[in-house]
């Protein structure tokens, strides 16, 4: 069953997000993972309108965990969070 990484984000160091963001893009995929949502216009019709969202689905929660832990990713955590504030949640996917 599919897993997602949801990301809710508000951006502090624009130029250190967009590193962040170059140096994940490779290391997501590494892992099986592909965007489904990076950022893009978000319109509020219900409650107060979204800064930025990520959505990335990975193949099963075994893959997402392996790499959200990855040493790799470490260093891009502590980047991204110098960068933004924001929550992060891994979450299962629906099978139907």
């Amino acid at each position: 069953m599919p897993a997602y990484l949801v990301g809710h984000v508000t951006m502090k160091d624009p130029v250190a997000y967009a590193e962040y963001g170059r140096q994940v893009a490779p290391l997501i995929a590494r892992f099986g993972g592909r965007y489904l949502i990076r950022g893009g216009a978000a319109e509020a019709v219900e409650g107060a309108a979204f800064n930025r969202i990520v959505v990335v689905e990975f193949a099963d929660m075994a893959a997402l965990k392996a790499f959200y832990s990855s040493p790799e990713y470490a260093p891009l955590i502590t980047l991204r969070q110098q960068a933004a504030d924001g929550d992060v949640s891994l979450v299962e996917g629906y099978a139907g």
